[in-house]
């Protein structure tokens, strides 16, 4: 027998990840997709779009199911429809600054979207055989309370987004503890890769160095450039959710590398691999990167970039992960990682301006 994986947010960067992790592993995928006028299934598109054309009556790779996290109706139905073995929780308005701005939605979908998914379980009676995996994220720590930061370490965090992912996750440990399911959270802290979202930091970094490199844009505007993060490769760590599904008890794991990079850093980097080489110079709001070659100001800091609660580091501890699930966070080294972005962004950039179709 097949087992059954459901996807919550699968046309997202991780759940894209997953789903092909997932596929490769064996399992029949379904993923929940939200209504929207236009199709944002990008991600997934190479998973379900050939088939579909090619024959309708064809078993897919990919099962797309319309739901939506605010509306426990449609969850029901799915869950009902697929009695999945494991359900993946990634659907959330993930985006931090975003969060400021749309506060109450950020809760409907992450705080109280995750209770009508968990509680969606309970109804049908699937409490002993669907195994459900909340993402946590490491913005739970926000002003932190100790350097790095594992399992244990009191939270505190500083966004809409982070307070409503607090209630996500004592509300799976309270019904993991209270119905014995098997739920469990994963805190990952920030991983990225070439399909994150062109309005998160390291993608819009990436994305600008090759426009700028390749003269389709003058100048990139960052936020607080002295930001500390711990960044992976998205990759990666959707095996970790996965093995902590597989793990023999329900327990909740920091997902990590143990390293951390300035937003700086990384833009040098991502620059480097397009061919500029940077020099910073002037300090907080007046600093610059500018082209080494040409003395041209290439990145400036943008007051509008900074939030109104400032996350100033993040670093986590994946030595629980390492230890008990056998998982390596370094797979991906720092740098390789922005070269695999910033790579993928200079062929996608030209494949985007040039005149003639490949």
């Amino acid at each position: 027998m097949k087992k059954v994986a459901l996807i919550t947010g699968i046309t997202g960067q991780d759940g894209s990840f997953l789903a092909e992790f997932l596929i490769d592993k064996g399992y029949e995928v379904h993923g929940i997709l939200r209504r929207s006028s236009s199709f944002n299934t990008g991600r997934i598109e190479h998973l379900y779009l050939d088939e579909w054309v090619r024959d309708m009556k064809r078993s897919r790779l990919v099962n797309l199911h319309y739901g939506d996290m605010t509306d426990s109706s449609s969850l029901i139905r799915i869950i009902q429809e697929t009695q999945p073995d494991e359900i993946y929780n990634l659907a959330a308005q993930s985006h931090v600054k975003v969060s400021f701005d749309v506060p109450e939605y950020t809760a409907e979908t992450d705080a109280v979207g995750t209770l009508r998914m968990l509680e969606a379980v309970r109804i049908l009676g699937l409490e002993k055989k669907t195994k459900i995996y909340q993402a946590s994220t490491s913005e739970l720590f926000g002003l932190v309370q100790e350097v790095p930061q594992k399992e244990t370490t009191p939270f505190y965090p500083r966004s809409p987004y982070g307070v409503a992912k607090q209630y996500g996750f004592w509300i799976t440990k309270n019904y993991r503890e209270s119905y014995g399911m098997f739920a469990v959270n994963g805190i990952l802290f920030n991983h990225e890769s070439e399909r994150r979202g062109e309005t998160f930091v390291t993608r819009k970094i990436t994305l600008a160095a090759a426009r700028i490199a390749l003269g389709y844009q003058d100048k990139l505007y960052l936020g607080n450039l002295d930001a500390l993060r711990d960044w992976g490769y998205a990759k990666d760590y959707v095996e970790c959710m996965w093995l902590i599904l597989q793990h023999d008890t329900p327990e909740d794991f920091v997902i990590a590398t143990g390293e951390y990079h300035t937003v700086r850093e990384f833009a040098s980097l991502a620059f480097k691999e397009t061919g500029i080489e940077l020099r910073w110079e002037g300090k907080g709001v007046d600093e610059k990167g500018i082209d080494v070659a040409t003395g041209r100001v290439l990145v400036e800091v943008d007051p509008k970039y900074f939030r109104p609660a400032e996350v100033e580091q993040l670093l986590g501890d994946p030595t629980k992960a390492r230890t008990l699930l056998g998982w390596n966070p370094t797979q991906t080294s720092f740098p390789e990682l922005v070269h695999i972005m910033a790579q993928h962004d200079m062929k996608f950039v030209k494949k985007l301006h040039s005149q003639t179709p490949e």
